[in-house]
């Protein structure tokens, strides 16, 4: 699974426009063969989840991704994310409620989201029930349910996307089909980042991670999939990965380090299927440098990394 995920500057309504096509020829090009989208509700401190989009029939920034990726020969994932700008919570890991009030709208609300995505994705290839819910996850009945009736409108591979530390706390991965992981492990202490870090330190950090996942795929009877995997252009990206703070273009070269050793972990890796790598934005692209993967010098690691993998045995 040599997978990109498609980031919206506009809710996600770039995704239905004319620029999509050459796009995923762009991505094709450099070895990638499925897509990823991640269609946003809006979380609210009473646990109300809230959408444009509701009803039977799919929008077109979610229909049309999907036509798109099959007439270009891809596969795509549809991955929900609750947006939380704007509310009390500093990100989708901290949603928590104290009222029963609250619980159950959220519950109600947010099935409500995820069926109708999942409706409208029934000739998807995989689709996410979640993503980063740290606080939510304990609640297993629920998530069982939610994961039982979102199989009961569509057939498509299941999905849950836990934050790299919290995959290990989550108890129904036996009802999905993949073990979900937004991938930002921290590879080297955080004294050890800088422009002079090394592709040794990268690789021990690699394996460390790598054998304690193939231990847990084993365990679960799963495979894992990286539901997100990104670096910023940071000189602290191979500690802090997540870290949206950008340094000076001297951190490309670690940037680029980064990724290209990750992809070559993953290709070496049989317990992991595939990454979907953070974040592409379709033109205009209207963003600095954070993770940007439309670039140059990030483009040549990538094609490098995955028409290298496509033609070797693993």
């Amino acid at each position: 699974m040599n997978g990109i995920t498609l980031s919206t500057h506009r809710g996600g309504l770039d995704w239905g426009s004319d620029a999509l096509p050459e796009e995923l020829v762009e991505m094709s090009a450099l070895g990638a063969n499925w897509i990823a989208i991640h269609p946003y509700a809006r979380i609210g401190e009473d646990g109300s989840v809230t959408t444009r989009y509701r009803g039977a029939t799919a929008p077109e920034h979610i229909a049309r991704p999907i036509r798109e990726a099959k007439l270009a020969g891809m596969k795509i994932l549809i991955k929900p994310h609750l947006a939380y700008w704007g509310s009390p919570f500093s990100w989708r890991g901290a949603i928590d409620f104290e009222e029963d009030a609250h619980w159950e709208r959220f519950w109600k609300d947010y099935q409500a989201f995820i069926l109708d995505l999942a409706k409208w994705s029934r000739a998807a290839d995989g689709f996410v029930v979640g993503t980063e819910l740290r606080k939510i996850e304990g609640q297993e009945d629920r998530w069982r349910a939610l994961i039982e009736l979102t199989r009961g409108v569509t057939d498509v591979p299941l999905s849950y996307a836990s934050n790299w530390d919290d995959f290990e706390r989550i108890e129904f991965w036996d009802a999905l089909d993949w073990i979900g992981i937004q991938a930002y492990f921290p590879l080297t202490e955080s004294s050890d980042t800088g422009a002079g870090i090394d592709r040794d330190a990268l690789e021990r950090g690699w394996s460390r991670w790598m054998a304690k996942l193939r231990a847990y795929s084993m365990a679960h009877d799963r495979p894992i999939v990286f539901t997100e995997l990104g670096y910023n252009q940071s000189y602290s990206a191979p500690s802090t990965p997540w870290d949206y703070r950008t340094d000076d273009d001297g951190a490309k070269a670690v940037q680029e380090l980064c990724l290209t050793i990750a992809l070559e972990a993953i290709a070496a890796e049989p317990s992991v299927l595939g990454a979907f790598l953070w974040k592409w934005f379709l033109p205009p692209r209207r963003v600095g440098r954070n993770f940007q993967l439309a670039t140059p010098e990030m483009k040549a690691v990538i094609q490098k990394s995955w028409r290298t993998s496509q033609t070797a045995p693993r």
